[in-house]
């Protein structure tokens, strides 16, 4: 099984304050140019989007530098919903991440810098939020300065809370790149969704 963890791109797609806004507009029509198309106009980090490290890091890897590997692999979710603030070390598990990619359910909270540093420390691969940002730039430079990709904006984590399963979330190639919009999945192991 396969879950759509992306927010749609439109005019209605919410973004950062200060970023641009999104802007979809017709650019060919079948009846007139024989072919549809349209153009877009987004900022790098509109709707569901990783972070490279040139985000926040002088001279930092940007996102067509990055190995693909960085945004596929074992993930799990983690509910801190039920908190005040930002996410603090005794809200999160304190094993567990080595190689991973953890995400967090949040309702819009966001990571401490020592939850950051836990996570470093524990050498997880990659780290998301459904939160429109993963903390502040403090939080931010934690991550990025050690080459952590940070997934933004994921939807319908709540599906996946207890489950292990395959995250992929693969960036466009912009040269010179600080982020990118991404299609990010969850692929639910064979047994488990004939269980469903």
């Amino acid at each position: 099984m396969i879950i759509d963890l992306s927010v749609p791109l439109s005019d209605r797609t919410p973004v950062y304050p200060g970023d641009p806004e999104v802007k979809i507009r017709p650019w060919a029509f079948i009846e007139r140019d024989g072919y549809y198309m349209n153009s877009l106009k987004l900022g790098e980090h509109s709707g569901t989007h990783v972070d490279a490290p040139a985000h926040f890091i002088p001279r930092g890897e940007t996102i067509d530098e990055m190995p693909l590997e960085k945004f596929i692999g074992q993930a799990f979710v983690i509910d801190v919903r039920s908190g005040d603030g930002k996410v603090k070390l005794e809200e999160i598990p304190d094993s567990g991440y080595y190689g991973r990619i953890a995400l967090f359910l949040t309702d819009g909270r966001e990571l401490s810098p020592e939850v950051a540093l836990f996570l470093v420390a524990e050498g997880v691969k990659a780290v998301g939020t459904d939160a429109m940002s993963i903390g502040d730039s403090t939080v931010h430079t934690i991550l990025l300065s050690e080459e952590v990709p940070i997934f933004e904006n994921l939807r319908n984590l709540e599906l996946l809370l207890g489950r292990d399963f395959q995250f992929i979330g693969i960036p466009l190639k912009i040269v010179g790149g600080s982020g990118s919009p991404v299609r990010a999945i969850a692929i639910l192991p064979e047994e488990e969704s004939s269980m469903e």
